[in-house]
């Protein structure tokens, strides 16, 4: 058992890391997120400020430093880039496999843990995810590790059958909270605010019966804290109570107001999951109706968990005013372990794979191989979408040239290929045989488009605005974006730190006191304002819908 174990966790780590480690450097990192979050990895290795951190080199309250950590760490093992910017998230991509196979063996069996691991890395988001650059990966991961620890807790402390508990009860405790206080450290008090109202959803389904004390819950809170206070209690004793009390805040106004340009209607989350976490979404629909097996008391507690979690999740995220596709990220793991079991019964032959089924598959498939074999058709005839759009720097974006050789549509074809295999193993009565194809298929399929088209799309998102920021490292000057939100200019740069406070103060730096030379870059529809504002700029030229601009000195 043991050796299964070791065994299959080597070969779904190695696996894992092929897929996510590949091709992590093949695309620049995409503004906001992505930039911003590397752009302050970059300057904490400059600055070597490990406790605040910075951006554009001044406090950035936004998040806790622990991912940005693990960023830094990379970037001083392969350089500062794209690579070691995605890096740690495919690391993290290679433990969650493994730590889910491993959930589903204790749980099940090993079948089961196969499954389930295979299911999170054959599904579109969840895996996509793991090659980004974005903080949501490992703040989900330990979340739902903490989460998995109090159960654990739980069904010692209450007797549950069907798995093997060695440890007490407070040992699952402490490390529970312990977990959750690393997420805390990775994105914030949210991470205990998730776990919290999972815990007290499952108080009420319980009827108010109290499955843990308040001395337990304490305990647990306290190894929550004991991890935070490695930096809100250093941060605090070495610079004073200010930036822990905006970073709080912040904190408040992301779940209150909405982010510019992140705003959504309130079914945002349901829609992205449905599709996002395609094909997986449509087996955990079916989850949530009748399944005819007998399991352990552990087992249905478990999926009941499960389905908390992922309700809890996606209506707090549908409450919340912004609306941003990772928000609802922590639904991967419910919403996996819940397909997984539909998966496993129907390998069992309790649950039929029927044409509602294979409905949802076509539909939520369908919109995938639609869309990337439209792409290279409609990427050269762009100019037929150019009237569908009133605003003129979308309209610029499309006068990128790129090539689309038409070869781009391939992996929609694969993916239909896969489909159409799937359900012929299937109506044969090969049930793992397709479910396999279906899985293993999407994974190929998500590469596919990576290397085929995320390029291609990057240039006319922007390319422009890049290549220029690249064009101005080394050089001894400002690089200011006007009118929009960048983190580009700095990262693209490989901004210096500022030596002159000045350059903080847009009067001063569009003045004739400057004491460099300063460029500008804006949006084609912020041309005008900036021109007016600022005569004596030099227009450079403009690029897909970018322009640039440079002060007479």
């Amino acid at each position: 058992m043991k050796n299964d174990r070791i065994k299959y966790s080597l070969i779904i780590g190695l696996i894992g890391a092929v897929f996510f480690i590949s091709f992590l450097g093949g695309v620049h990192l995409f503004d906001w997120d992505e930039i911003n979050f590397a752009e302050i990895s970059r300057e904490m290795m400059l600055t070597q400020e490990f406790t605040r951190v910075y951006v554009d080199f001044q406090p950035f309250w936004e998040k806790p430093p622990l991912f940005f950590w693990l960023q830094s760490s990379a970037m001083s093992i392969f350089g500062v880039g794209e690579f070691a910017a995605r890096f740690p998230n495919a690391i993290c991509g290679v433990l969650t496999l493994i730590i889910l196979f491993n959930i589903g063996k204790t749980l099940y069996n090993t079948r089961f843990g196969l499954i389930w691991a295979g299911v999170y890395f054959g599904s579109v988001l969840p895996h996509l995810y793991f090659k980004s650059g974005i903080i949501d990966p490992w703040f989900n991961l330990f979340i739902f590790c903490g989460l998995y620890y109090f159960i654990l807790f739980h069904w010692k402390k209450n007797g549950y059958d069907g798995v093997d508990l060695a440890k007490s009860k407070w040992n699952y405790l402490f490390w529970g909270g312990f977990v959750i206080g690393l997420g805390i450290l990775t994105k914030g008090q949210v991470a205990y605010l998730i776990a919290g109202l999972t815990m007290f959803v499952y108080w009420v389904y319980q009827r108010f019966r109290f499955y843990t004390n308040v001395p337990e819950f304490l305990f647990f809170t306290f190894a929550a804290t004991l991890v935070t206070l490695s930096w809100y209690g250093i941060e605090t004793w070495k610079n004073g109570p200010w930036f822990i009390e905006e970073f709080n805040k912040y904190q408040y106004r992301l779940f209150s107001t909405p982010d510019a340009g992140h705003r959504g209607f309130p079914g945002y989350h349901f829609v992205v999951l449905l599709f996002g976490c395609f094909p997986a979404a449509i087996f955990t629909i079916r989850s949530f109706f009748k399944i005819s097996a007998e399991e352990s008391k552990a087992q249905k507690d478990f999926a009941m968990w499960m389905k908390m979690l992922f309700w809890v999740v996606l209506i707090l995220f549908t409450i919340v005013k912004s609306k941003i596709v990772h928000y609802s990220s922590m639904c991967y793991f419910p919403l996996t372990y819940l397909a997984t079991l539909s998966i496993f019964y129907i390998l069992k032959k309790k649950i039929v794979f029927n044409n509602w089924i294979k409905l949802g598959l076509v539909v939520t498939g369908g919109v995938y191989i639609l869309v990337v074999i439209a792409l290279p058709i409609v990427g050269n005839n762009i100019d037929i979408l150019k009237p569908l759009f009133n605003d003129p720097f979308a309209v610029a974006n499309m006068d990128a040239e790129v090539n689309w050789t038409g070869f781009e549509a391939f992996p929609g074809i694969f993916l239909l290929g896969v489909l159409l295999v799937s359900f012929y193993f299937i109506r044969k009565n090969k049930s793992l045989q397709g479910l396999t194809t279906l899985f293993g298929g999407t994974a190929f399929f998500i590469h596919l488009v990576l290397f085929t088209s995320i390029n291609k799309i990057e240039h006319y998102s922007q390319r422009a605005a890049i290549d220029f920021f690249k064009s101005k490292i080394g050089e001894d000057c400002y690089v200011k974006p006007y009118g929009y939100k960048s983190y580009g200019h700095l990262f693209y740069t490989q901004k210096p730190p500022v030596t002159n406070e000045k350059s903080y103060v847009w009067d001063w730096l569009t003045s004739d006191d400057a004491d460099k030379p300063v460029y500008i870059i804006t949006k084609i529809h912020r041309e005008a304002q900036f021109v007016k504002e600022n005569p004596s700029f030099e227009r450079l030229g403009d690029k897909n819908g970018f322009v640039f601009f440079k002060n007479p000195n």
